[in-house]
């Protein structure tokens, strides 16, 4: 016990954070930690070097994917489209049907944000560094734990969209395709953040109680384990409202839902039809989004996400009894839902037993000797195209967030806002316009899915990277500015209202007191989007935008599993590149 009790003590001697750089969660950690590092020169010159990588990334993208090409014929059905969103259906029968399609992608967002939990719970421990330094200290460990977190980067670098037309070939047309698609690589994911969760909350307590005598495991689930709950709850929050969107993706490959109603309204040209399941797509995403954020604010978890901090984010109060019977009749509606949700979609289970012919059919296909016949140069310009695609679309979808992240902020425009002058947003109500307009705008671009974005965009651009980038830049901007904007409403306005006091304009206001200080946040959010970007570019390959995501969509539809096999493989190397780039990137900003 003296052997280990000394092991933990170098583990808690020093924030496990600095043992991973580029998590994409930092955990809270207690009033008794060490204070963060002062902003040195040195730390000055890693954020300027970082800028200066990244502008040389977005130069190769912008060589690589060449100017755009307008198509002037296609804005007679750019405007057709535009102008059908003034005249939705709605009719009772249509409407009816959409508020069953609204249903089930609402149960396949629930099944599958519970399958990938209890994945990312368990993986999450078993992947833990500081696991296996309690349970297996030694080389080991090390060992086990380095197999089991690179095995993770395979199921998350793979897109559940390619993950849905796999299974669609294994266990047929059924919803559990749908919710398997969901919980697989979002099951891996969560894994790789609660385990870096866990590693990151404060290992103080878990060492007195190993001290005192109590078994480590048991110490690991009564002291490490309660501590990181805060945080595994929100990213729970947060991986809800990414299956909602992930379950309306799939429907566009007969998942149901949603986005099937869409896609199918999309090829018989009812583009009337089409607008009002965005329309039901953003009223859904809204009711969850608002629901989520305010849960959270009452429970005191600020943020969906805490990325590049160090500090401690709750922000705890007493809970009043009107919060009491908000948050408790939340959660019995959660437990309720989730039996509900699984008993209406009738998972097919015993499919699952049936799929070894196609399996066994599957591995003759997929060989070492033909896989690796597949892979060849001409690989190459799709996996840069790839890239660069990503590279654009994060690079417009942070822009855009950025700015939209001040006027969608509760405390900047409101009355008494730090950007708002005394008395005008009271008599004309201008503040309130503003953040119902951003907030809006946000949840549009967040709510409607890449590929139909994809396929308007087509109209006005010939099939390239371009219209790919524009539409994952549109989509990213949506989900990157409302997690900007929540920064922006924790951060401490003490600083910022002296500066106002002392007669600071609001540019002065922004440019040397909120952009400084929430400078690496932000920076942070665009690279942890950036890994996920990339791997969205698969969806946008269904309408033939270009890159590897358009040839694994042409491999699946002829059924040649070995050229898909080897473009996985390539793909997924561009993943754990992007994600190491991204990674050492997050560590030298924070």
């Amino acid at each position: 016990m003296k052997n280990f009790s000394t092991d933990v003590s170098k583990v808690s001697g020093e924030p496990l954070g600095n043992e991973l750089p580029g998590n994409e969660l930092s955990g809270n950690k207690p009033s008794g930690e060490r204070s963060p590092q002062p902003f040195t020169s040195k730390a000055n010159f890693k954020r300027l070097f970082v800028l200066f990588l990244w502008f040389l990334f977005t130069l190769w993208a912008l060589r690589v994917s060449g100017t755009p090409e307008l198509n002037w014929g296609g804005c007679a059905s750019i405007y057709q489209f535009l102008s059908a969103s003034f005249r939705p259906e709605l009719s009772p029968a249509f409407l009816w049907v959409m508020a069953k399609a609204a249903l089930a992608t609402f149960a396949f967002a629930v099944c599958g944000t519970t399958l990938s939990l209890v994945i990312g719970l368990i993986f999450g421990v078993a992947c833990s560094r500081l696991w296996w330094r309690i349970f297996l200290p030694g080389t080991v460990g090390q060992g086990i734990w380095m197999v089991l977190r690179g095995g993770l980067a395979v199921p998350r670098a793979i897109h559940e969209l390619i993950w849905g037309l796999l299974l669609l070939n294994v266990l047929g047309l059924d919803p559990i395709v749908g919710v398997c698609a969901i919980a697989i690589p979002f099951g891996a994911i969560t894994a790789k953040v609660f385990s870096e969760i866990i590693d990151e909350t404060p290992a103080e307590p878990l060492n007195a109680l190993v001290n005192s005598g109590v078994y480590p495991v048991t110490a690991f689930f009564y002291a490490q384990l309660p501590q990181a709950l805060p945080n595994l709850i929100s990213y729970g929050f947060y991986r809800f409202e990414c299956s909602l969107r992930a379950a309306a993706v799939l429907g566009i490959i007969g998942a149901g839902g949603l986005g099937e109603q869409i896609f199918l309204s999309w090829q018989s040209l009812q583009y009337a039809e089409v607008w009002t399941g965005f329309y039901a797509l953003i009223l859904l995403n809204g009711l969850v989004d608002t629901w989520s954020a305010k849960l959270r604010r009452q429970m005191g978890f600020v943020s969906r996400m805490d990325i590049a901090r160090r500090t401690n984010a709750q922000k705890r109060r007493a809970a009043t009894e009107r919060n009491r019977f908000f948050i408790w009749g939340s959660w019995l509606a959660i437990a309720l839902s989730i039996p509900l949700c699984f008993a209406y979609l009738d998972l097919g289970w015993a499919r699952i037993g049936r799929s070894p012919p196609f399996l066994i059919d599957l591995a003759s296909q997929v060989t070492p000797d033909r896989v690796l016949s597949a892979l060849s140069f001409s690989l190459v310009p799709l996996a840069l195209q790839t890239v660069a695609m990503s590279v654009l679309a994060i690079n417009l979808a942070g822009i855009g967030g950025v700015l939209f992240s001040f006027p969608a902020a509760q405390n900047f425009f409101l009355p008494g806002g730090l950007l708002q002058s005394v008395g005008t947003a009271s008599r004309w109500g201008g503040g309130h316009l503003v953040l119902l307009l951003s907030r809006l705008i946000l949840l549009a671009a967040r709510a409607i899915p890449a590929p139909i974005l994809a396929l308007i965009i087509v109209f006005g651009m010939y099939p390239g990277v371009w219209p790919g980038a524009l539409a994952l830049a549109i989509h990213n901007f949506g989900i990157l500015g409302r997690l900007m904007a929540e920064v922006n409403e924790n951060l401490p306005d003490r600083p910022l209202r002296a500066l106002r006091s002392l007669g600071a304009s609001g540019s002065g206001i922004v440019f040397y007191g909120i952009l400084p200080a929430n400078f690496a946040r932000f920076l942070a959010y665009i690279l942890y989007r950036w890994e996920v970007c990339l791997r969205e570019t698969v969806i946008v390959g269904l309408v033939g935008v270009g890159g590897l995501g358009r040839l694994m969509t042409e491999q699946l539809s002829s059924f040649d599993y070995s050229g898909l096999a080897a473009t996985l493989l390539v793909f997924i190397g561009l993943t754990i590149i992007v994600d190491t780039i991204s990674a050492q990137m997050r560590s030298a900003v924070r």
